[in-house]
């Protein structure tokens, strides 16, 4: 999250000067570009200090910056002169900042605990534990381009790419590839081979890796589009990283899953470098499934709740593999130890366990700081 970094000017309120500034950047579709124009607006060019300033002293989400703690230079094991300051914060893609809302939040969980015990779970005046993922859920749906409906907040990010794979990588003798990028994150390899080595498929064989052309350092989609079109008829998924985490390239999601639905492929996206980080429209772009981790720019700690999202087309396919656990089936039969199948309908009928409540109020501080912004906001300051 942009506020992560901190700024060395004073923190006074200058938001109403937004509008002849950041405004022309919130939703450009070239950002980069729209920076230049508007520098030289301001007769400056967009490498001047001046225009730094100018940027920083009008910033849409500079209001937002003291929301976080930020580590001094004095723990950090600084001895220059400047124990008195704070970091300036640059490893948000490694582990977000923590929010100054998120130790009261944790307190108030562990004091219900101490105080309430086990009827915690059901504790009305407070979060009950036993819905504790709906206070949550509609942010994180928000903020990834969803729908409340295909947004379950559990598990962490390898263990929700094996409950997509588990549901959408369904291989056929002739049908059973892998499409992944080049230099794909060690996690999702690992993941991807043991799916293919659960479905006795070779390890290797069963991975297509689309590769950089010579001397460039980002993929082309064009490359991406082609090597679907050339291998769709024995890839069974298309797993792509949203943001790829070596280069930071942002895939063209949308284009991606249009090429692998033409061709018969089911469609899934790593999307730990890319949520809270980019504007996302899940939904529209037909995406079949995505997870998440959520420690890195939603701020939501160290082994943070993992994401999981699965389009409202699959919603209500109950024939669809999964791995099932009790908290998948309807609260309201839950508890009657009946043993007979009632899944919840969308990304919650994937579920397993509950959901654990500390790293659960964790994301929701962050999530209220979210709330006061905008992924297009952010990402016009980003960029």
């Amino acid at each position: 999250m942009l506020s992560t970094e901190r700024m060395d000017m004073e923190d006074k309120d200058t938001t109403g000067d937004n509008d002849s500034v950041w405004a022309q950047l919130v939703g450009a579709e070239h950002p980069g570009s729209q920076l230049i124009v508007l520098a030289k607006s301001h007769d400056l060019h967009v490498t001047d200090i001046a225009f730094a300033r100018l940027l920083d002293k009008t910033n849409p989400v500079r209001r937002l910056k003291n929301e976080f703690l930020y580590p001094s230079m004095k723990a950090m094991g600084v001895e220059d002169g400047r124990l008195d300051k704070n970091c300036i914060y640059l490893c948000g893609n490694s582990l977000g900042l923590q929010p100054k809302q998120t130790q009261t939040l944790v307190m108030e969980e562990l004091n219900k605990w101490a105080s309430k015990a086990v009827h915690g779970h059901t504790e009305p005046k407070t979060r009950p534990w036993v819905t504790i993922q709906t206070t949550v859920k509609e942010e994180m749906a928000r903020m990834v381009g969803a729908e409340p409906l295909e947004v379950s907040v559990m598990n962490t990010l390898s263990v929700n790419l094996h409950v997509g794979m588990v549901a959408f990588y369904r291989p056929t003798p002739t049908r059973y590839k892998v499409l992944v990028e080049s230099k794909v994150f060690p996690s999702d390899l690992y993941a991807i081979q043991s799916q293919l080595q659960m479905h006795g498929f070779d390890r290797d064989d069963g991975i297509i890796a689309v590769e950089l052309r010579e001397k460039e350092h980002t993929l082309r989609t064009e490359d991406i589009i082609s090597a679907i079109s050339t291998h769709g008829d024995s890839i069974a998924l298309v797993l792509f990283s949203g943001i790829q985490y070596y280069t930071g390239q942002f895939f063209n999601l949308r284009a991606i899953t249009a090429a692998a639905h033409s061709k018969g492929c089911k469609v899934g996206f790593d999307l730990a470098h890319a949520v809270g980080n980019v504007p996302l429209k899940l939904h529209d772009w037909g995406i079949d499934f995505a997870c998440w981790c959520s420690y890195k720019y939603v701020n939501a700690g160290p082994g943070g709740i993992g994401g999981f999202f699965v389009h409202e087309k699959h919603a209500t396919d109950f024939s669809i593999s999964r791995m099932e656990g009790w908290w998948g089936h309807e609260l309201k039969t839950r508890f009657e130890m009946a043993n007979e199948r009632q899944l919840l309908p969308g990304a919650d009928g994937f579920q397993c366990s509950n959901p654990p409540v500390l790293q659960t109020v964790s994301l929701l501080a962050s999530l209220n700081i979210f709330k006061k912004t905008s992924m297009d906001e952010l990402r016009a300051t980003s960029v």
